[in-house]
């Protein structure tokens, strides 16, 4: 099973300290080595980096660290392969434009007969049943709302009826955001976490690094990370239930 690892924030925030820890799993301290990638979002512009090697060893992640990106949102993804050859078309995350906005899709898990949905705007570039299922959520969107609803919180009931679809496919873990609201939807196993002040130390499962948030932070920060199993192992990580999709909203849980 591959990993997710995503990040709302109230201010442009870089998330060196949880990648490093996600980059591990990526061939050292897990299984997860058949690629990975990483999107962050800067205003309505977008820099993604994707590799089909190890993560644990990839030069880009290496560089990544070494270059701390600062974004409000952030999908990152390590692969276990299982449906589509390891390469670099089929990395996560998937972007897609819809309303003049860019959307970016991560998923962990295994979709049974996702092929047979038919498709009519979006198309899969990979062979993988997790960018064939972002092309019919977005299919879905599109056809749905040719225009974005006014109510955001029509957008995120469709999303969740949608999510609720595909898994019934299957295992269907996902992250999706559209530069604003960051989407986590949990079938098997997803946590998360807001760091806010008073911050603290946390300390990285993966990897021998502490790091003071109160030295890194201002009192008005508010940062949450979103992942599939807790990257710390100082801090009290909440599990999403399986079935429940939460929203983020500049760091805060907004639904």
């Amino acid at each position: 099973m591959c990993e997710l690892l995503g990040m709302s924030a109230n201010t442009p925030t870089d998330i060196v300290f949880s990648f490093r820890g996600l980059m591990q799993r990526g061939g050292k301290t897990g299984p997860h080595s058949d690629g990975w990638g990483i999107a962050f979002y800067e205003g309505k512009g977008l820099r993604e980096f994707r590799d089909p090697n190890p993560s644990c060893d990839s030069e880009i992640a290496k560089l990544v660290c070494r270059y701390p990106i600062k974004s409000t949102i952030v999908i990152s993804h390590i692969r276990q392969a299982n449906a589509g050859r390891i390469a670099l078309e089929n990395t996560h995350p998937f972007t897609r434009e819809l309303w003049g906005k860019h959307w970016t899709f991560a998923h962990n898990g295994q979709l049974k007969g996702i092929k047979k949905f038919p498709l009519k705007h979006y198309l899969p570039v990979g062979t993988t049943d997790s960018e064939y299922a972002f092309c019919w959520i977005m299919d879905q969107a599109r056809e749905r709302f040719p225009k974005p609803p006014k109510r955001v919180s029509t957008l995120q009931r469709f999303i969740r009826q949608l999510c609720d679809e595909l898994r019934g496919l299957g295992v269907f873990n996902m992250l999706l955001s559209d530069s604003r609201y960051l989407y986590c939807y949990c079938s098997t196993r997803l946590h998360w976490i807001t760091r806010r002040a008073p911050f603290n130390q946390a300390s990285l499962k993966d990897d021998d690094i502490t790091v003071d948030f109160a030295k890194e932070t201002t009192e008005n920060d508010i940062v949450s990370i979103i992942a599939t199993d807790p990257l710390t192992i100082n801090e009290t990580w909440h599990p999403i239930q399986p079935g429940d999709m939460v929203v983020f909203d500049n760091g805060e849980l907004a639904a």
